[in-house]
């Protein structure tokens, strides 16, 4: 009988000793916590018939026929810009910039397009959002509907998830944004 009490207090203290543990911590749920730098414009005059502001957190690549690439190297992000001349192509080229934003339906779940009108620079235009998994999350043209005609996508270069890079995809609008507005065309005079 001795025995059986002597075990039984010591199991006993085993147990309550190896079930003291601390109190279950619940802890906050963690959220991403992205910060850029402010961004810092500057004007960009190329040799080209336009000029813009830019980014100084970017860089410029110029390519042949005025067509730029602007490198977000933190981001992992480039903003393709292509210009062509106006030469009687005004609706091609507009169908073909309206055919590109939308090709991404598909996977996108909205399209707001938001009209751009600066008839002081003579620059009109429309700026694309496309929210979602597609492969582009905005892009751009703009016009000054007889010479000139500049076209911009922005593409990651990652799997498009618009839940994980979308405070990259904010900040690079308002840059897109940005240089939209800041637009001057070069006009040569004959």
């Amino acid at each position: 009988m001795k025995n059986k009490g002597f075990f039984l207090i010591v199991f006993s203290a085993l147990f309550i000793f190896a079930s003291c543990k601390d109190d279950v911590l619940v802890k906050p749920a963690a959220k991403l916590r992205l910060e850029y730098p402010k961004p810092d414009y500057s004007l960009v005059d190329i040799d080209c018939p336009f000029s813009f502001e830019m980014n100084h957190n970017a860089r410029m690549v110029t390519k042949k026929n005025c067509n730029v690439n602007i490198d977000y190297p933190n981001m992992k992000a480039t903003l393709y810009m292509t210009y062509q001349p106006v030469r009687n192509n005004l609706d091609s080229l507009l169908r073909d910039a309206q055919k590109l934003a939308y090709d991404h339906t598909i996977k996108a779940n909205s399209i707001p397009e938001q009209p751009f009108v600066n008839p002081d620079e003579e620059v009109y235009g429309m700026f694309y959002m496309i929210n979602g998994n597609a492969a582009t999350q905005a892009g751009f043209y703009v016009t000054d509907s007889i010479n000139h005609f500049l076209n911009g996508t922005l593409y990651f270069e990652a799997k498009p998830n618009f839940d994980s890079i979308y405070p990259a995809v904010v900040y690079l609008r308002e840059d897109m944004r940005r240089l939209m507005e800041t637009i001057s065309w070069e006009y040569i005079e004959e």
